[in-house]
């Protein structure tokens, strides 16, 4: 796989336990499209992937704590690790109404509610989600302005 003009200029890569599974809750939670899955050399474990949703993307990979830096840390592990997500993952929708179906559409898939969706003081309309692996997803669409 080559990097050149094609991949954006910035793209989350996310850790999880459990990739394949996670694979599969975010093309049924959010319709994602998973474009390339490489295994680590067990057969069991996610090296790397690629996901397309809501018109960008992101990598994913398991965890692999005999992996260390330079320092002898394993410096990335998932949420569920850590103890908690140290990122929001937003999304931005185009309709307000879209906001209320991912939201719903990611719960039934198992996500966990922490934010309702709400219009908000800063004119949109705004939830949050805890999906199974640890990451916080919010999603987001402007809502119109008075009079328009």
């Amino acid at each position: 796989m080559a990097f050149g003009p094609n991949f954006p200029p910035l793209e989350p890569h996310i850790c999880v336990k459990g990739g394949l599974e996670a694979i599969a809750f975010y093309e049924k939670a959010f319709g994602a499209e998973n474009t390339f899955t490489q295994l680590a050399e067990d057969g069991k474990r996610v090296m790397h992937a690629n996901i397309h949703l809501f018109g960008g993307s992101f990598m994913l990979h398991d965890e692999f704590p005999e992996y260390k830096n330079q320092g002898g840390e394993n410096d990335v592990m998932s949420p569920l690790t850590r103890g908690g997500a140290s990122v929001a993952l937003n999304v931005n929708l185009s309709k307000p109404a879209d906001v209320d179906a991912a939201v719903d559409r990611a719960v039934k898939a198992g996500a966990t509610l922490i934010m309702p969706v709400e219009d908000t003081f800063w004119n949109a309309r705004y939830g949050r989600i805890r999906d199974p692996f640890g990451h916080v997803w919010a999603f987001n669409a402007a809502l119109e302005a008075a009079g328009e």
